[in-house]
């Protein structure tokens, strides 16, 4: 089995990789950087700019399934010019693959793309599904419209596509995690807002094994990757202080501060979007980490 990876050498692409490698697939990658080229056996580098529309098309040999994971961080300031970069950055991605595959010769039968729960609207009391797809008119929202669309044009390919909702990852080599962790091993942790929202998260183990889940088991469509139980914004940040041990009595922290501080990125820290992974159970996924507090234990100790 071979399969490609944009996105590699990020956070879910290198715990996608070690997972790839542990049940002997080979692994093909796309990466915009040459130095980060590498030619072993079983895991095998091309260079491709997508700003450009351009792409080593011999990254497609003996691959039956991309997973398609590429584009810029969300979690970093949105000036006008990168909030370009964040949406030109899934679509030239996208749409250079599209290309590529359209007009060469491959054996590429399924598209599997990563997505985000950003999709669904702010919401404290709504709990969403895969069918709520209309999303609302955020920035972050739009994106993700735009994004799959563009992720949908595979279809015309005769190629299954599948994409994935991915809630808050919680891993100990980056991503969010450590930046949430950061106040509160110094003591002055605290909750934003009121502390309401809801946290959808999900264990970066898991959610590689979900990638997998996808690709093994032919599933086709949206599926969000989030574990089963929801938590909110204060519980996580009193879970968080419990496993390491720290006080938390500081006041939380009102929003009008942090959009000072953030701009309009300040609103990751507070939306609420409570999600379903009910989907991806009945589908026979199980999960390692249901419940948070041991997935930061698994994380943290």
């Amino acid at each position: 089995m071979r399969v490609l990876i944009t996105g590699a050498t990020g956070l879910i692409g290198k715990e996608i990789v070690r997972l790839c490698h542990k049940q002997a697939m080979d692994v093909h990658y796309l990466t915009t950087s040459k130095s980060k080229i590498s030619n072993q056996q079983n895991y095998k580098g091309f260079y491709w700019n997508p700003k450009n529309n351009e792409i080593d098309i011999q990254s497609f040999e003996n691959v039956d399934t991309i997973f398609h994971l590429a584009g810029a961080t969300v979690s970093k300031r949105w000036t006008s010019s990168y909030k370009q970069e964040i949406l030109s950055s899934r679509l030239e991605a996208t749409q250079t693959l599209v290309n590529a595959l359209k007009n060469n010769p491959n054996q590429v039968k399924h598209i599997i793309s990563a997505s985000a729960i950003g999709l669904y609207p702010d919401s404290i009391s709504n709990y969403y599904e895969e069918d709520h797809s209309k999303g609302d008119d955020t920035f972050l929202s739009n994106v993700v419209k735009q994004w799959e669309a563009a992720v949908d044009e595979f279809s015309n390919l005769n190629m299954m596509v599948s994409k994935i909702r991915i809630g808050l990852v919680l891993s100990n080599k980056g991503g969010a995690l450590p930046e949430i962790l950061k106040p509160i091993k110094l003591g002055l942790g605290s909750s934003f807002g009121t502390g309401q929202a809801w946290q959808s998260w999900i264990h970066i183990n898991d959610l590689a094994r979900l990638f997998l889940f996808v690709y093994m088991h032919h599933l086709e469509g949206a599926y969000n990757a989030v574990a089963p139980n929801a938590v909110s914004n204060q519980e996580l940040t009193k879970l968080c202080a419990k496993v390491l041990d720290k006080p938390l009595f500081m006041p939380n922290i009102p929003k009008i501060l942090m959009k000072l501080v953030l701009g309009e990125m300040h609103t990751l820290l507070f939306l609420s979007q409570r999600v379903s992974s009910k989907k991806i159970e009945e589908a026979g996924f199980e999960f390692k980490y249901h419940h948070l507090q041991p997935a930061l234990e698994a994380l943290l100790k």
